[in-house]
């Protein structure tokens, strides 16, 4: 069998965003989650997954963000997602004068068509809610 032995690039950059603003604790994929991104028909490359709070409260909560790949079937269905990132995120302080924390989270990795990232927050306390933000790229 021939190994391809040409590099391959992205083809059409991609941004692709969500939101969350309701909590999910599962560990599984299931549950409410953001789909941020998606694997084009011939697949994507996905570099990173940018988080901001937007909370209009005095302060979000602490919360964990995780990063689920779904093999673009339900994510109902726990055999269907994998867990492949987790990271604490800390308390915001709302503010209209001063910026608030964002979070940079590599990926790196090549997305098959039609599967999918998504992601969840552990806690989101009050009006709070974070926007999250895909870069890559479709071959």
């Amino acid at each position: 069998m021939a190994a391809n032995t040409a590099p391959i690039y992205v083809l059409t950059p991609k941004i692709s965003w969500s939101t969350i603003t309701a909590a999910n604790t599962a560990l599984d994929g299931s549950g409410t989650v953001a789909t941020v991104f998606t694997g084009a028909t011939n697949g994507s490359y996905v570099t990173s997954i940018i988080v901001k709070s937007y909370t209009t409260t005095a302060t979000s909560a602490a919360a964990t963000f995780r990063i689920f790949v779904n093999n673009g079937s339900t994510n109902a269905t726990p055999a269907n997602n994998t867990l492949i990132r987790d990271f604490v995120l800390t308390a915001v302080t709302a503010s209209n004068t001063a910026s608030t924390l964002n979070w940079e989270f590599p990926i790196n990795f090549m997305l098959p068509a039609s599967y999918v990232l998504n992601c969840t927050i552990a806690t989101v306390a009050g009006s709070s809610g974070f926007a999250l933000t895909a870069i890559g790229g479709d071959y």
